[in-house]
């Protein structure tokens, strides 16, 4: 999750550019913006300004688009604010007003009195509602750091994992040197967007696109291979683990056992290449993107060896047993 609490100026202070951008500005109850909004959410409080208040969400950002202001102005005809008054008896986090409306009078000072944020934007309500759901998934996203290197290579996002000097930067250097991009290196900060999907990025966006060399020093990939040769995230699809060759081990020559690696409950295809000298291991690296995104497209080549293998032993067999009798006249 976020890790500290998350408040209504700072969602307001967030730098968002042109279809990302909120057009969120504050036009009542500033004292209230260091109100936490602790849900990931909206809700349409029509029932709850209707005076039913059963089950009322008042935990989430509270959001007035065209209905909900036209009820509010019967309200103001009517000369009724008991409902509004109940509303923000609640600690509702804030108010957001779409379509540039605004609430009557009676509806500020009610506001301000209780010290609740009432902000405003022009973007619609089905626009508004998209982007700060997307926001507000990625704020409060399970987030987990890991000592590594991603890299994007052939489209696919990998994890390049290993012990420390297993050579984890070199390979990562060398696969840019054949076109591909650099995402992180040294800490990757992981987070889990929809359940279901793992993204990554640098823990800094200073320092994020520079590698350490051993022997080298601190290198800037941006300066020596250009802004093509990075990117700022990815989504993680692939796991290699780099390890040092035991010979006692016995590793996978088929490729038919699938692996896998969780993160923040996700399971993430997992290759584990030994490193010894002779080896090309960037090299092994593109073959296994290439390989993965076949397996994506529905392509198996080691399942398919495997079914041909049993397909030419028994048919084999079958051979040897129909040869391997006299005919009986």
């Amino acid at each position: 999750m976020v890790n500290r609490a998350f408040t209504v100026l700072d969602m307001i202070d967030i730098d968002l550019k042109e279809h990302n951008s909120l057009n969120l500005h504050c036009i009542g109850g500033r004292k209230g913006l260091t109100r936490e909004i602790s849900i990931p959410d909206l809700n349409r409080p029509m029932g709850a300004i209707m005076g039913f208040y059963e089950d009322f969400a008042h935990q989430r950002i509270q959001l007035f688009g065209r209905g909900e202001v036209s009820y509010l102005r019967k309200l103001e005809k009517e000369g009724e604010t008991d409902t509004i008054e109940q509303l923000f008896a609640y600690p509702i986090p804030c108010c957001i007003f779409t379509h540039n409306l605004c609430p009557h009078k009676e509806f500020f000072e009610i506001a301000e009195a209780s010290q609740c944020p009432i902000l405003q934007t022009d973007l619609g309500t089905a626009d508004f509602s998209t982007r700060i759901m997307r926001i507000l998934a990625e704020i409060f996203a399970p987030r987990q750091s890991i000592h590594g290197v991603l890299v994007e290579v052939y489209g696919l996002g990998i994890l390049i994992l290993g012990d420390s000097g297993v050579g984890k930067s070199e390979t990562a250097l060398e696969l840019i040197k054949h076109g591909h991009r650099l995402v992180a290196d040294d800490v990757v900060n992981i987070h889990c967007v929809n359940g279901n999907i793992l993204m990554g990025a640098g823990a800094n966006k200073i320092i994020g696109h520079h590698m350490e060399i051993r022997g080298l020093g601190i290198i800037n990939i941006t300066y020596l291979f250009g802004v093509g040769a990075i990117r700022d995230s990815k989504e993680i699809q692939m796991v290699v683990v780099l390890e040092e060759w035991d010979s006692a081990k016995t590793y996978d020559r088929l490729g038919t056992e699938e692996k896998k690696m969780e993160f923040l409950g996700v399971n993430i295809p997992k290759l584990e290449i030994p490193v010894k000298p002779g080896r090309n291991i960037p090299a092994i690296i593109e073959t296994a993107a290439m390989n993965e995104r076949l397996k994506f497209m529905g392509y198996n080549a080691a399942k398919e060896f495997n079914q041909n293998i049993l397909k030419w032993i028994e048919s084999d067999t079958v051979r040897s047993v129909f040869f391997g009798h006299d005919d009986i006249i």
